[in-house]
């Protein structure tokens, strides 16, 4: 199962790993085994790349369902790459695959984010995707951040920092909560000062007011 998964990373891992130097810390922390949810946050095409070298298990990814669709959708299918449409205000689809997958013991990639973050906010609001997963199938939710440049000669290289797992409260409010503060502070590690000094943090609680 997952075999061009696993063929298309064996072969890609080295060339990333030549290219970028990525920095990986804390992959400790993704369970060896059974079911988690990995969320944090989303600036780079090639952030599900630098998460899927992160660990040796199959990382099962929600992409936009626009990649499904397109030319090369064959790949990312056979990546299994769950979908998930960007222009749906819900997508229960999407949350039932993931939720089926865990319930299998897999590994579960999301961006609470919902897309890639292009201003000076550290993080966008929240999506209540990666919550409702862990609190439907009782997997934690290791947070994780991403920092730095994908470029060969990048003055801060691609760093990722994966925090210790969270348990789902019974109310998913409270869990995305913690998730986002979770991430906020492994972001604020990851970052060097020349990245830090241009964003603007928004609290959980004010985002919701808004």
């Amino acid at each position: 199962m997952y075999t061009f998964y696993k063929a298309a990373r064996a072969i890609l891992a080295p060339v990333f790993r030549l290219l970028y130097r990525p920095v990986i810390i804390g992959s400790e922390n993704i369970p060896a085994d059974g079911p988690a949810v990995i969320a944090g946050n989303h600036k780079h095409a090639l952030d599900p790349v630098l998460i899927d070298i992160s660990t040796k298990r199959v990382v099962r990814t929600l992409a936009k369902k626009d990649l499904h669709d397109c030319a090369f959708g064959f790949l990312f299918r056979s990546a299994g790459t769950i979908p998930v449409d960007l222009h749906a205000k819900h997508n229960p689809a999407a949350l039932e695959a993931a939720v089926k997958a865990l319930g299998e013991g897999e590994l579960v990639n999301v961006s609470p984010e919902a897309k890639r973050n292009y201003t000076n906010e550290l993080l966008l609001p929240f999506k209540f995707g990666a919550a409702v997963m862990s609190e439907r199938t009782g997997a934690p939710v290791v947070p994780y951040a991403i920092a730095g440049d994908y470029s060969v000669f990048a003055k801060h290289r691609p760093t990722v920092i994966f925090g210790r797992p969270i348990q789902a409260e019974s109310n998913p409010d409270e869990t995305n909560r913690r998730l986002y503060d979770a991430i906020a502070e492994l972001l604020r590690k990851a970052m060097s000062e020349e990245e830090l000094e241009h964003k603007h943090f928004t609290t959980y609680e004010s985002w919701k007011n808004k």
